[in-house]
């Protein structure tokens, strides 16, 4: 379930949560860890990457958004949590709120896009959907807004990158949907990897204690993004023990993975560098969530196999994903009133994307298995009918920029080549379209050529791609 370094920490009782474990079983097996096996014998807490639905995957939030149905979007953190919930997960890193104006940063899908309210109101909703009225009751969990703050203002979209801003701007149209969180009650909130005014937001005093907890009157706990106590030594701040006691002092109270609050700051207390008061207070805010979620009481609680097996992929969140999925689609242009297209005749489906499970979930979905997706291919033929004649043609790959395709695979194949050169599949592309009545073009990206880490400097479709289109135009 866990590695021996992480298994012995745990049993020393040096680890408060994880997250990347997943399903009820190793979840109760390394919960047993802790319990069974500490000397305090408090129980961890588990979490994770809850984006857009769990094994059920739903539009990303920016296709949710784009809806405008604020009860909708609700309703699918609600499916999303009594799920996760089921499968043992306690904690979600959602909803991402951060708003973004620069279209080539490539954790726009993420969020809810650049507009302040729609951002807000979104916000409130999903930690409404995530934690419910009850955070004691089985079905809800502990959400996590993130990243605080103004991490989608990166200069020139590129992810990790320096925030500069007035302070105007950044009250009036970055911060409402944080702020719509903490109101709504979040359990926890996420630092963000950038600085503002020079300061990590990590280490951020002013950020994670004057704004957050004494303005805003914010209640729960302060957890960093994946090691971003770490990544302040190479911007300057100072060793492990100094990046670390100045995270705690600003505010931060669990340190994700990075092991500088594990590591240090029984150094930093004897030198007096922090104080006892600020370690009890980020250890009372961790042990409180944990107490909210019923932890305390039976740290087992989300951990009942009948359960998963019955809300897992059920059927009845299969149906909710296809009518979030229908509420968001966006109809651009239907020129000379082209859709619907009847059920009769020839279709030529045409498009690397036409006939793909493994880029189907979107980008950060990370408990979704690609293999449970259904192509659009078979979708067609399933709605169509015996009426419809359907061909089909990949037309292109999804890039024939080897760079892109092998930054796109690093989760997995989802940019694969061929069969044959990209001049025989268009060959093969407009044999197949002059044979049809009709063409239906699936283009795009692949699920991870945007993401964390993955920005773009041209936001357009690939290059194979925009030739597909062009010489389908013409036929």
């Amino acid at each position: 379930v866990v590695n021996p370094d992480v298994e012995s920490k745990i049993k020393a009782g040096k680890i408060g949560g994880l997250f990347g474990v997943i399903g009820v079983d190793k979840i109760r097996q390394a919960q047993e860890l802790a319990v069974n096996g500490s000397r305090l014998k408090i129980p961890l807490i588990f979490g994770s990457d809850v984006i857009h639905g769990y094994k059920t995957t739903f539009p990303i939030p920016l296709g949710l958004s784009c809806s405008w149905d604020i009860p909708m979007i609700e309703r699918s953190a609600r499916v999303a949590a009594t799920e996760a919930t089921a499968d043992g997960l306690s904690w979600v890193f959602s909803p991402m709120v951060d708003i973004a104006r620069d279209p080539r940063w490539g954790r726009v899908a993420e969020g809810a896009g650049e507009d302040p309210y729609l951002g807000s109101q979104v916000s409130a909703a999903m930690v409404r959907g995530y934690q419910g009225t009850n955070l004691a009751a089985d079905n809800t969990l502990i959400a996590c807004v993130k990243h605080f703050a103004l991490y989608g203002a990166a200069e020139a979209g590129r992810d990790y990158n320096t925030t500069d801003m007035s302070r105007i701007r950044m009250y009036q149209d970055y911060l409402p949907p944080y702020k719509a969180a903490v109101d709504a009650g979040v359990g926890s909130v996420m630092s963000s990897f950038n600085e503002i005014d020079g300061i990590p937001a990590t280490a951020n005093k002013w950020l994670l204690t004057d704004l957050l907890r004494k303005q805003w009157g914010f209640k729960g706990f302060v957890v960093t993004d994946y090691t971003s106590i770490n990544e302040m030594i190479d911007h300057g701040m100072g060793d492990l023990q100094t990046v670390s006691a100045l995270a705690l002092k600003a505010g931060t109270d669990m340190d994700m993975v990075g092991e500088g609050f594990l590591n240090t700051l029984k150094k930093s207390l004897q030198e007096k560098k922090i104080t006892q008061a600020e370690i009890d207070a980020a250890c009372r805010r961790i042990l409180e969530a944990k107490y909210k979620v019923g932890l305390f009481d039976d740290p087992y609680r989300y951990c009942k196999p009948e359960r998963a097996a019955k809300e897992v992929l059920s059927a009845d969140k299969r149906q909710a994903a296809r009518e979030f999925g229908v509420r968001s689609t966006v109809l651009l242009k239907n020129d000379n009133q082209t859709l619907p297209l009847k059920k009769s005749g020839t279709i030529a489906l045409i498009g690397p994307l036409a006939n793909n499970k493994s880029n189907m979930l979107g980008t950060w979905a990370v408990s979704g298995d690609n293999q449970q997706s259904i192509p659009v291919l078979d979708g067609m033929k399933a709605v169509g009918g015996n009426g419809v004649n359907i061909l089909y043609a990949k037309g292109a790959n999804i890039t024939d920029d080897s760079l892109l395709a092998k930054q796109a695979n690093v989760f997995g194949p989802k940019v694969e080549m061929g069969p044959g050169t990209p001049d025989q599949l268009l060959a093969e592309a407009l044999a197949t379209a002059n044979r049809a009545d009709v063409i239906v073009a699936v283009v795009g990206e692949a699920s991870e050529m945007s993401g964390e880490a993955a920005s773009r400097t041209d936001i357009s479709l690939p290059q194979s791609q925009r030739r597909l289109l062009e010489e389908l135009a013409k036929t």
